[in-house]
């Protein structure tokens, strides 16, 4: 070989060499350094879509449950305004049940006051007509009994009186 040959293979195999001793230090800081950040920036991704799963799980999982919540409190709204009608329609027929019982006992009682006024009105009547009677009968007495009548019906009362005794 001569001697710019030898150069020449000096200076490929020294290309050579730089080249493997440049992908040799690639290779090592890949290695060393990019590698486990990547693989911890791989296993940070890998968390983070595993927390966010077991968050969507979770999330799943509250929504049936809330379903079945809503279901239950559909079916309890459904129960109580059935019970609301039933106990409204109770109240209802149990307030005309009581006006019409309160009706009949004010009717009874306004005919049985209706009797005792009929009653009262009778007896003022008879009284009334009584006190004209006497009232008339006075006047005519007055007209028909002069001094000597009077005189002997008084007698006559006396002498009766003492018999009986």
């Amino acid at each position: 070989m001569s001697q710019p040959g030898f150069y020449v293979q000096v200076a490929i195999w020294s290309q050579v060499v730089s080249a493997l001793l440049f992908f040799g230090v690639l290779i090592w800081l890949w290695l060393r350094f990019i590698q486990p950040a990547v693989l911890a920036a791989q296993d940070n991704s890998n968390k983070l879509i595993a927390e966010a799963e077991r968050r969507r799980d979770d999330a799943k999982t509250a929504l049936d449950v809330l379903g079945e919540e809503i279901g239950g409190a559909k079916h309890d709204a459904e129960l109580i305004a059935a019970r609301a009608s039933a106990q409204a329609e109770h109240e209802y027929a149990a307030s005309v049940a009581e006006a019409n019982e309160a009706g009949e006992r004010a009717l009874r009682n306004a005919a049985a006051e209706l009797g005792r006024a009929r009653m009262a009105a009778g007896d003022r009547l008879r009284v009334e007509m009584l006190d004209r009677a006497l009232a008339q009968a006075r006047v005519d007495a007055e007209r028909r009994v002069d001094a000597a009548v009077n005189a002997t019906l008084v007698d006559r009362f006396i002498a009766g009186l003492e018999q009986k005794n």
